[in-house]
């Protein structure tokens, strides 16, 4: 019974400082959008930040797509991280849509306590 073989991509010296960088960057500009959506829906931020929080998604996007490209990713493995980076452009709006929905549900003034009488 044969092994079976795996092949590697070996990365260039000369390239690993770019794809450092670029990873760097995935993950810089995913808590800057993370963080100007955020901010913006609670309100510490007016909604006309939220275009900035768009440009640096798909700034993160970008360097994310790019970094896959220089360590030699596999087709599959290019779909599963645009997949994920869609998923990620919805889940903080899914996250707030949520709590809105619980805090109306649950209002605080609907609740009634009654004192024991004596």
């Amino acid at each position: 019974m044969e092994k079976p073989v795996i092949v590697l991509h070996e990365i260039a010296l000369d390239q690993f400082l770019p794809i450092f960088i670029e990873s760097s960057l995935v993950l810089i500009f995913g808590v800057a959008y993370a963080a100007v959506i955020t901010l913006s829906k609670m309100g510490f931020f007016s909604k006309k930040w939220m275009p900035v929080g768009y440009l640096f998604w798909a700034l993160q996007t970008y360097f994310l797509y790019d970094f896959a490209v220089m360590i030699q990713s596999g087709p599959m493995t290019m779909k599963i991280l645009m997949t994920t980076m869609l998923a990620y452009l919805f889940i903080p709006h899914l996250y707030f849509r949520l709590i809105s929905d619980a805090d109306e549900r649950y209002d605080p003034e609907d609740e009634v306590v009654q004192e024991k009488q004596s």
